[in-house]
């Protein structure tokens, strides 16, 4: 099958434009609240914390904040990316036109994690301003940071072609996703939790995203590296297999 890399372009150059005219919203706006949780967590609570497995704590939250905004925005750009179209009727242009469901899931998807990804660039840029900031195997943080941008823009996706108002639009990343992100291990160690609680953290998700992108700046995680990057792997290709279904089926693209 000839990929239609022009259809993609179109679509990917489009979303890229709308985040432009939005910039403060798209990429301030969560840098400022980035820096507020350093101040907050970083400053007030890590002076009473001396390290955790031998990392400062200021140092500590870094990926686990970094995380909490790449989901939550991945989340963001893709939905909304999606949603629009449908909401203002224009969507029926896109499905009429010669492309394929995959080459519209690319541009759109596309579009959500790169913004996702230079987001993240900048949030540890960010970063680096309030700790002595070192990455022990930049290689695997950024296929970390990779992975995870596409797969919650896919995850975003799913979640834009299901909505039909606004509020289901936004109740699923306000619900379960962000609360997934704080009791994922994101500001402490899953060993510091006593046994029974060790042992339900292990069925949230966003641990093995979180300990995997911590283990590639300083080598110490709460789950196995391994397991950590099969799990987005898995995540990732569900999602694509949903998107698959909802193309193929219409379900919710004609509503």
């Amino acid at each position: 099958m000839r990929i239609n890399l022009q259809a993609i372009k179109v679509i990917y150059k489009y979303e890229m434009l709308r985040a432009w005219k939005t910039l403060f919203q798209s990429l301030a706006s969560p840098v400022i609240s980035t820096a507020l949780y350093f101040v907050v967590f970083g400053s007030a609570i890590g002076s009473r914390i001396d390290t955790i497995e031998g990392v400062s704590y200021g140092l500590f939250i870094v990926p686990g904040l970094t995380m909490l905004s790449l989901l939550t925005q991945s989340i963001a750009n893709a939905s909304f990316g999606i949603f629009f179209p449908k909401f203002t009727g224009s969507i029926y242009e896109v499905l009429s036109a010669p492309v394929s469901f995959f080459e519209i899931m690319v541009g759109y998807v596309g579009a959500a994690a790169t913004k996702s990804f230079i987001l993240g660039v900048v949030i540890l840029i960010t970063a680096s301003f309030f700790v002595d900031l070192k990455i022990a195997h930049p290689v695997w943080m950024a296929t970390f940071l990779i992975l995870t941008c596409i797969s919650f823009s896919l995850f975003g996706f799913i979640i834009g072609l299901w909505a039909n108002n606004f509020e289901k639009l936004q109740i699923i990343p306000l619900l379960i996703i962000t609360p997934l992100v704080f009791l994922g291990g994101s500001f402490y160690s899953v060993s510091m939790l006593p046994p029974f609680w060790q042992t339900v953290t292990l069925f949230n998700p966003v641990l093995y995203l979180v300990s995997g992108f911590r283990w590639s700046f300083f080598e110490v995680s709460d789950v196995n590296v391994g397991l950590s990057l099969g799990m987005i792997v898995v995540f990732l290709v569900a999602c694509l297999l949903v998107i698959s279904w909802m193309f193929k089926t219409g379900y919710r693209l004609k509503e």
